[in-house]
């Protein structure tokens, strides 16, 4: 499916859920508070801002932010809580396009990265987003970890959430580090609502090579936006990657 297909009304309208998942305090507020301090008095650029999950509150703490975007719904969605005088959006591909100006902080949440489908497209998102840093500035990567020790041999799938109303499960294709995430919602009806959405998966070591031929170095990584140490049992991972001050 092409992103457009993806990330269409449908999704954008699922992607928002006040309070809870993604967008509950516990979860956005560590996040937006680390964002926040790595800005510092520079302005802030989110590649795939989406509906402004992690931007609206950002530019209300005071940081000037920019958006890259490639889907129109998730951008509609946006704009009913923060016009384009608030929060400027570019329209197209966070691994080629241009935003104006320079920026200390430039930032891609939630496993985004993984979206772009070839190693190719994500070491081009690398390189972006050192065209737009000024000299010390900072590209910041939440990203999950690939679960594939929880992968027996013969076995192309594994089921990652399981509540009432929800399963959640992941198919591989390890030969090219592809995933498939499906998220089945139903209900006491036999009618159940299916939503996928294609990845290439990453490896951390992968991930600071990718970095390294952009021109980055690696500053710190952290299990989550708390601060937590990353381990081997870790989940995923905040890192943080530094354009050098003198280059």
């Amino acid at each position: 499916m092409e992103p457009d297909q993806i990330w269409d009304v449908d999704a954008a309208q699922r992607y928002d859920t006040p309070g809870t998942g993604m967008f509950a305090p516990e979860v956005l507020g560590p996040t937006v508070d680390r964002l926040a301090e790595l800005a510092g008095d520079g302005r802030a650029l989110e590649f795939a801002i989406g509906t402004g999950r992690v931007a609206v509150p950002l530019a209300e703490r005071g940081v000037a932010v920019t958006g890259i975007e490639m889907s129109l719904p998730m951008i509609d969605r946006l704009r009913t809580k923060a016009d384009e005088a608030t929060i400027p959006v570019i329209v197209g591909d966070m691994a080629t396009v241009l935003a104006p100006g320079k920026y200390t902080l430039v930032y891609l949440v939630y496993n985004t990265i993984s979206n772009l489908l070839t190693q190719a497209e994500q070491v081009a998102c690398f390189r972006n987003a050192a065209r737009h840093l000024t000299p010390g500035g900072r590209f910041v990567i939440e990203l999950w970890v690939p679960d594939l020790r929880r992968l027996p041999p013969g076995q192309q799938a594994t089921v990652w959430g399981s509540e009432p109303g929800y399963i959640g499960l992941d198919t591989y294709d390890v030969l090219r580090q592809h995933v498939v995430s499906h998220h089945f919602r139903f209900d006491e009806s036999r009618q159940a609502q299916l939503f996928r959405s294609p990845h290439r998966y990453i490896w951390p070591a992968e991930l600071d090579l990718m970095a390294q031929l952009a021109g980055f170095e690696l500053e710190t990584r952290h299990a989550d936006w708390t601060g937590s140490d990353f381990t081997a049992e870790s989940r995923s991972h905040v890192s943080v990657y530094r354009i050098p001050p003198d280059q």
